[in-house]
């Protein structure tokens, strides 16, 4: 936009108060100006953009008068004007933000009229006479996991490890806060089961554990007051039925156990066939390891040379010397 001829006019003296049929209201906290005139159509129509410059130009100057009239605050930048506050209230871009639900904690603090404080980020370490983080890496919390001595109980065993027993200590602790931080945040969306919920729950894991055994949970001892098992039971074909059936279901099952047998199950299995090894059902080094009892074949070299017997012993010797 070209306002080269508004700041010509305006050079010559053009007069800088605003005069309108309805006042424009200012706000000067949002830096805002608003006007309520009608539009005057036929100044619009002969030339709509010196109509609008003119209606801008009016409405800029009617905020810069009310921004002079402002109290004036010194400061290394100049001199700035102190707003006041917003008159206006403008509507939210979102919506307002729901009110946090109160964690077990708070509500119990809430009931019982505790305070909370907020600990300090860092705590002071007399050892090393300087601040150190209370959390996170070289933080005191880790500070029994890194001491050069430890005090063992004297119930302890042997593979007593006291860094990992903290460590342990300290991992626990880190998983029961994100257990509590899921069950609050369960809570507040109203995702928490009820107690009769986790009743059904249990009810049904249990049913399923018992009905995990071979017998389906038949021959297993009946707790007072548990309900009856229902649910889909074995199905055993009758003794007496029709043969051509049989017959079908047991040619199926040779065939299945045919290509189960011709196909390489391992790639051991692949090997020995791509090498001619197929027919070699004796594993010779195995049935070596049986007969020496795992000495090896270097084990079975004195009993079948041509002296024989043991080491030192020789056919033609008379006995002990």
């Amino acid at each position: 936009m070209d306002v080269s001829g508004l700041l010509a006019s305006t050079a010559k003296g053009r007069n800088t108060d605003v005069i309108k049929e309805v006042p424009l209201v200012v706000d000067a906290g949002l830096l805002a100006v608003f006007d309520s005139n009608d539009i005057d159509e036929e100044s619009y129509r002969e030339n709509p953009e010196e109509y609008l410059q003119s209606t801008a130009r009016d409405g800029v100057q009617a905020l810069i008068n009310t921004l002079f009239s402002l109290p004036i605050q010194r400061s290394e930048d100049g001199p700035l004007a102190r707003l006041p506050p917003i008159e206006l209230a403008l509507p939210r871009a979102k919506t307002l933000p729901k009110q946090k639900s109160l964690t077990k904690w708070e509500q119990f603090a809430k009931a019982r009229g505790i305070q909370k404080t907020v600990r300090d980020r860092r705590v002071w370490d007399e050892e090393r006479q300087e601040w150190v983080q209370r959390w996170g890496k070289n933080g005191k919390n880790k500070e029994s996991e890194e001491q050069w001595a430890t005090e063992v109980p004297a119930n302890a065993s042997d593979d007593y490890d006291p860094i990992k027993e903290a460590r342990d200590k300290r991992k626990a602790r880190v998983a029961k806060n994100e257990k509590q931080r899921l069950g609050n945040l369960a809570r507040a969306q109203g995702t928490t089961p009820s107690k009769e919920q986790r009743k059904q729950e249990l009810r049904g894991q249990a049913l399923q554990t018992k009905i995990s055994t071979a017998s389906m949970g038949k021959f297993d001892r009946k707790l007072e007051g548990e309900p009856k098992l229902r649910g889909i039971k074995r199905k055993f074909d009758s003794n007496e039925g029709d043969i051509q059936a049989e017959k079908s279901a047991s040619l199926a099952l040779i065939s299945k156990l045919e290509r189960d047998g011709s196909a390489p199950s391992s790639k051991k299995t692949k090997r020995d066939n791509e090498s001619g090894t197929k027919d070699n059902v004796l594993n010779v080094r195995k049935a070596i390891r049986h007969v020496t009892k795992g000495k090896g074949a270097t084990a079975m070299a004195p009993k079948f040379s041509k002296g024989g017997g043991k080491k030192g012993r020789t056919t033609s010797g008379k006995g002990k010397r």
